[in-house]
């Protein structure tokens, strides 16, 4: 997609959902657009205005259907192209008949995945902050997803990293006129103090939001609850009742899990993914020995571990089958008591160390205040307001270059002013990364091969 030639055919996909439907819709975008209306329905429909017309095929004159077409004249469209969209019905047989006939004009080709937003890039109508932004909320399962995908999407992450950016520009400028300009009576000494000054503000800024992002990355990928402990502590049934439908096999043959099993949940509009895990235990199996590996894996990356424990278990400190005195001290464990039927505890709570919540799966006692209280924590961990933040590992990897850059012009004012300045110049390149602005060609293709075809 990156050739020029490539860039200037014309491109269709059929960009609504999946068909048989009441309506679909035809999006084309490129040079040839407006020749392509002319041929298929006589006239080329005034910009922005829908317009019922009958979609002839050029070569046989057959009537292919009738629909409502939009024209958008570029550059004022998604694309910064010539766009039109058909508005048709929604038959196999209907969208496969006119993607044919478009098939056979020339310079048009089908459009690969992401091709509209990459061209809406790489002619400046999105960058890649709202890029993003769309495909989060393509992806968004959840209300508080929805609302944070939209806040990007409409650039509000990219005016807050272009504007530091311009900030530092303008440093670099101040420094670079105070050693060229030393001499002039015009510019006064202290301006690399002064600059100096702003840099540090403006890292206190980014190690603000640095640590406020944290919520929503979390918010973006989902809360990571794991349910361990030992063969047969119940884990599954847990599962399955927080599911509220059969996800795991539950037997009483201990070792049943070998593997991962995720399930989503949406608590309280917040994603959550609940996994559950192979049973803790010393074992000579392979296959199981794997499976425990992968569990105690899950368990070191989790944001909450759910230890089920049935009567007479074993808890998570346990020398044999418990978690790492590690994992104990950075992820949060709270105790299930599983099987409650076979017996009766009060709910525990021991100054936030450990929590103990009775439950029965058979009966579902306990399973509402374990939900109650699963959104409670969720919702504290993915604590968003309206501030724009970082979503995504190359957000935070850029801002810490920017940083990094930042820092090390700051302290080291026993360098040069020249070298100064360039810390300056690579901290504004960092955030130009994010944006897209500056040399990010490599990641490109990563970035919109997870789009569907006609987005």
């Amino acid at each position: 997609m990156n050739d020029v030639s490539v860039m200037s055919d014309t491109i269709y996909a059929l960009s609504s959902g999946a068909l048989p439907a009441g309506v679909a819709v035809i999006r084309m975008s490129g040079p040839a657009v407006a020749l392509v209306l002319n041929r298929l329905c006589g006239v080329v429909p005034e910009p922005r205005k829908a317009t019922l017309k009958r979609l002839v095929d050029p070569v046989s004159g057959d009537v292919l259907d009738e629909a409502l077409v939009l024209f958008f004249m570029g550059p004022s469209s998604f694309t910064g192209e010539d766009v039109a969209e058909l508005q048709c019905h929604g038959g196999r047989a209907v969208v496969a008949r006119i993607l044919d006939v478009l098939s056979g004009f020339e310079g048009l080709r089908p459009a690969e995945a992401g091709e509209f937003t990459r061209r809406a890039f790489d002619r400046g109508r999105m960058d890649l902050t709202e890029v993003e932004g769309l495909s989060d909320l393509i992806a968004a399962e959840t209300e508080a997803q929805r609302k944070q995908a939209f806040r990007q999407m409409g650039g509000g992450l990219g005016r807050l990293y272009e504007d530091w950016r311009k900030r530092l520009i303008h440093m670099r400028a101040m420094i670079e006129a105070d050693f060229d300009f030393a001499d002039e009576e015009d510019v006064p000494g202290s301006v690399a103090d002064q600059v100096w000054d702003q840099a540090e503000g403006l890292i206190g800024e980014i190690d603000q939001h640095l640590e406020q992002s944290k919520s929503g990355e979390r918010l973006r990928s989902g809360l990571q609850v794991v349910l361990m402990g030992a063969p047969n502590a119940g884990k599954s049934s847990l599962l399955n009742a927080i599911a509220g439908r059969e996800v795991a096999i539950v037997t009483e043959e201990a070792g049943t899990t070998r593997d991962a099993i995720e399930v989503h949940l949406d608590l309280g509009g917040y994603p959550v993914t609940l996994v559950d895990t192979a049973g803790l235990r010393e074992t000579e199996g392979r296959v199981e020995q794997e499976g425990i590996r992968r569990a105690q894996a899950r368990g070191e990356a989790a944001d909450l571990i759910l230890w089920a424990m049935e009567p007479g278990g074993l808890a998570p400190d346990h020398s044999v089958s418990g978690l790492s005195e590690d994992v104990r001290q950075t992820v949060p464990v709270w105790i299930v008591r599983t099987k409650v039927d076979l017996e009766t505890l009060p709910e525990q709570d021991s100054s936030g160390t450990t929590l103990e919540i009775p439950v029965s799966c058979l009966d579902k006692n306990g399973l509402e205040a374990l939900l109650d209280r699963l959104s409670s924590f969720v919702g504290e961990m993915i604590s968003v307001g309206e501030a724009p933040l970082a979503t995504r590992a190359r957000h935070r990897h850029f801002l810490r270059d920017c940083r990094t850059a930042l820092h090390h012009g700051f302290t080291r004012d026993d360098l040069p002013g020249e070298l100064r300045a360039e810390d300056l110049r690579s901290a504004a390149d960092a955030l130009g990364r994010i944006t897209g602005r500056i040399d990010v060609e490599d990641l490109l293709d990563v970035i919109f091969r997870d789009f569907c075809i006609g987005k």
